[in-house]
């Protein structure tokens, strides 16, 4: 039999329930070396927490997000309550010597993302940061044929993460509009400089342009809060291996759901592909006969592992909960000692300091080395 592996969940949101999604699709499409239990959920109120809990199939539930943390039965807390509270739920958990799986961006903070990593390195815990996008096989074909030369040198990158949920002005002021929240560039645009940084590279310099154009928002009780964060983040970039490129996290996208983009340009050929058809990559190749050129469709498949794990034939089609259970293989996998942890708190502190360093050029309006310190 299996080891079990005991669960317990912090937030049951969105991100919540796509994270109970992805332990129950894992646990029917790999064989996992455990076998997963739903152990306990928290949340805001005695009310919340029971209600996920009969939703989520969880056997136990708490308002209270310490109980998990003290609980000696529990062995990974899994954290997708907002980004402010990440810090002290994860410091509490590693303390207690528990295995932590925590939604990105990983802290408000780079000095924050780094006392997380430090600490869980000290202890010898095992993290993972939720960047599931990067699960996609399409992004691991793209990264394939990027680093075996099939485009070959790289000279230019664009990426892009859009969408349009903060577009209304009379939408209220959330955790996402306090600094604590982060902005675009923290909240969306974290997922496009890791993509970028998955299949280019690590970025060593960057120029930034962050803009907040929506200034103020309703505050719920009548009066107004001043927003601070970027609605909009861009930068210039330049990778370690001499490639340029930029990216772009914005909310206020008119008409974009889910616009996670990239294109990447070689000296012998390119590759383009979108979140909003992310089972399709396509690929141009300098070597077709002239008159026969153009952007060819690579459909996903069980070619594409581990598409095979999900269905038998192509154009079928994976979801964004596929991911999700391809990221807690992964990380089931590195718990187990069967391989690295897939993009743990290290890479989420790197990721974070990215993001203050594209920040910081944005205020002073200058070319900044990226510098973990």
């Amino acid at each position: 039999m299996k080891p079990k592996l005991r669960i317990g969940l912090i937030g049951s949101g969105f991100m919540g329930k796509a994270h109970v999604f992805g332990f129950a699709s894992a646990q029917k499409v790999f064989d996992l070396p455990y076998e997963i239990v739903l152990h306990t959920i928290a949340d805001v109120s005695v009310e919340a927490a029971e209600a996920a809990r009969a939703a989520f199939g969880f056997a136990k539930a708490t308002h209270d997000w310490r109980d998990l943390v003290n609980d000696p039965e529990i062995d990974v807390i899994d954290i997708t309550a907002p980004n402010a509270l990440h810090k002290e739920m994860a410091l509490a958990a590693i303390a207690a010597g528990k295995h932590v799986y925590c939604e990105k961006p990983l802290a408000p903070l780079a000095a924050d993302a780094r006392e997380m990593a430090e600490a869980a390195e000290a202890a010898r815990i095992k993290t993972q940061v939720g960047f599931n996008y990067l699960c996609n096989p399409m992004l691991a074909l793209a990264r394939e044929m990027i680093a075996g030369g099939e485009l070959g040198e790289i000279r230019g990158y664009r990426g892009l993460h859009a969408e349009d949920y903060m577009i209304d002005a009379s939408s209220p002021f959330t955790f996402r509009h306090d600094p604590a929240g982060g902005g675009a560039l923290a909240d969306i645009g974290s997922h496009a400089l890791a993509t970028a940084e998955f299949l280019i590279g690590p970025i060593v310099r960057v120029m930034g342009d962050c803009v907040t154009m929506i200034g103020s928002r309703p505050d719920g009780k009548g009066g107004v809060r001043n927003v601070e964060v970027d609605d909009v983040g861009r930068a210039f970039l330049r990778f370690e291996n001499g490639a340029t490129g930029s990216i772009e996290g914005n909310w206020i996208a008119t008409g974009r759901k889910m616009q996670h983009d990239f294109e990447v340009h070689g000296t012998k050929g390119a590759l383009a592909f979108s979140q909003e058809h992310f089972n399709v990559l396509h690929y141009y190749s300098t070597s077709d006969a002239r008159g026969r050129q153009g952007f060819r469709r690579i459909e996903a498949g069980p070619d594409h592992y581990p598409y095979g794990r999900f269905c038998v034939a192509p154009g079928h089609q994976l979801g964004f909960n596929d991911l999700k259970a391809i990221e807690v293989a992964g990380y089931l996998a590195a718990l187990a000692g069967e391989g690295p942890e897939p993009f743990n708190f290290r890479a989420g502190y790197r990721i974070q300091t990215i993001v203050e360093t594209i920040q910081r050029s944005s205020a002073k309006g200058a070319w900044m080395d990226v510098v973990l310190a």
